[in-house]
């Protein structure tokens, strides 16, 4: 499950990346970053031998990913009004 979760999570980097490539929109950017962040955290906890990626300084990394999505639509909105 794990490598299907990360396999989705870096179809949604590339689909936003090629959004990206042709608006050059930082919205497009920032959604693939975030995915690309998710789909390197996302097997860490396995491949380090970590039992629960909540008791895990991993979790930073996912944190990272969602508050980035959240920040690229909180720009987004209010960049739009000036």
């Amino acid at each position: 499950m794990t490598g299907l979760q990360t396999a989705g999570y870096l179809v949604a980097a590339l689909f936003f990346l090629r959004f990206w490539r042709r608006t050059r929109d930082g919205l497009f950017r920032a959604f693939a970053l975030a995915f690309l962040i998710l789909a390197i955290a996302t097997p860490l906890p396995l491949l380090t031998g970590i039992p629960s990626e909540n008791q895990a300084p991993i979790y930073v990394l996912r944190l990272v990913g969602f508050g980035l999505i959240i920040l690229a639509i909180l720009r987004k909105n209010l960049g739009g009004s000036r």
